[in-house]
């Protein structure tokens, strides 16, 4: 039965790689000398820790810029509330979605199934898998999926028939 499979992920090499391009610009920019501004990552978080809220906006725009230039889907970011950290300074976590969430899942499932395609979606963990009796099915399929309104990057792998 020919199949494919609905991801989302994000390539973490190329994220690390736009945060070290970010933190070499915050380096040499004007606006930014002197300034206690800092960008870090660990374990699919991102920490920023800006001076105050015109600084944290510039260090948004920055990230954005570095990610899109090495191929990154900017939805995959979901930004938390900015805190105060020591003195006047911000910090906001910014977390990388990685996998499709149950809930988003079952949205998805029911797209497929409301819209009558001779296919079936299976919930796989953080993945979903869709099955159906020809290509042109699936590609109606992958279709469907494209026009759905997701607040979150999606990708089709593993096309097999």
């Amino acid at each position: 039965m020919p199949s494919f499979d609905v991801v989302s992920k994000v390539n973490m090499p190329e994220v690390e790689n736009a945060l070290a391009g970010m933190k070499r610009e915050l380096g040499q920019r004007f606006d930014f000398k002197g300034s206690n501004c800092s960008i870090e990552i660990k374990d699919g978080v991102i920490t920023i820790l800006a001076d105050d809220n015109l600084k944290l906006k510039q260090m948004h725009e920055l990230l954005q810029q570095h990610l899109a230039r090495r191929k990154v889907e900017v939805a995959a970011l979901d930004y938390g509330e900015p805190q105060k950290a020591s003195g006047n300074a911000l910090r906001q976590v910014v977390t990388i979605k990685q996998g499709i969430a149950a809930e988003l899942a079952k949205k998805l499932v029911k797209a497929i199934k409301d819209a009558k395609l001779k296919v079936q979606a299976q919930i796989q963990g953080d993945e979903l898998r869709v099955t159906g009796k020809s290509r042109d099915e699936l590609q109606g399929a992958i279709a469907l999926l494209r026009g759905q309104k997701v607040e979150q990057p999606l990708q089709y792998v593993n096309f097999r028939e």
